[in-house]
């Protein structure tokens, strides 16, 4: 159900709700849940920022299409001192106006790996292939994860902090 032009503060409290229903499944599996990180946008840029597990990824993006929002992008983040990354998935909304909700994954280095949202966003299919590029970050589930921007043959991701050309 895509929700026609309301306030902000209506959409902010229905992706609250709709993001605390995914905390208290989490609070049952045992597992740490994830968190809201911000809802201050001259902070972050976005609306509403927030923490999500791999797995809850899909489920949250599927949330974000349910209520009418797009992806505009996706990019990595090496944290080579933590041996993480984080993938950052900005969407905004497309019928309250400037309303941006960011998606942030976290994943150990040594297993890159996240399940792609292309069949929920089909714009995922080129952002996930360029951070495959980039980082080396593997989408499961992507239909072509192959190289977009980097010669085929590349056997580096130059984004990655521990590269040396």
């Amino acid at each position: 159900m895509i929700m026609t032009m309301g306030s902000r503060q209506e959409l902010q409290a229905v992706l609250t709700a709709l993001f605390s229903a995914l905390d208290d499944e989490a609070a049952g599996e045992n597992t740490a849940s994830p968190a809201t990180v911000s809802l201050d946008h001259a902070r972050s840029g976005a609306d509403l920022e927030r923490l999500c597990r791999p797995e809850q990824l899909p489920i949250a993006a599927g949330l974000l299409d349910d209520k009418g929002f797009m992806l505009e992008a996706i990019t990595g983040v090496d944290w080579l001192e933590r041996q993480e990354f984080d993938v950052w998935y900005d969407f905004i909304h497309t019928g309250v106006p400037d309303y941006r909700v960011v998606l942030r994954c976290s994943i150990p280095r040594e297993k890159a790996t996240l399940p792609s949202l292309c069949t929920i966003f089909s714009a995922a299919n080129w952002h996930e292939r360029e951070v495959f590029d980039f980082f080396g970050i593997h989408f499961d589930g992507h239909p072509d994860l192959t190289r977009i921007l980097l010669p085929e043959d590349a056997d580096f991701h130059p984004l990655r902090k521990d590269y040396t050309p």
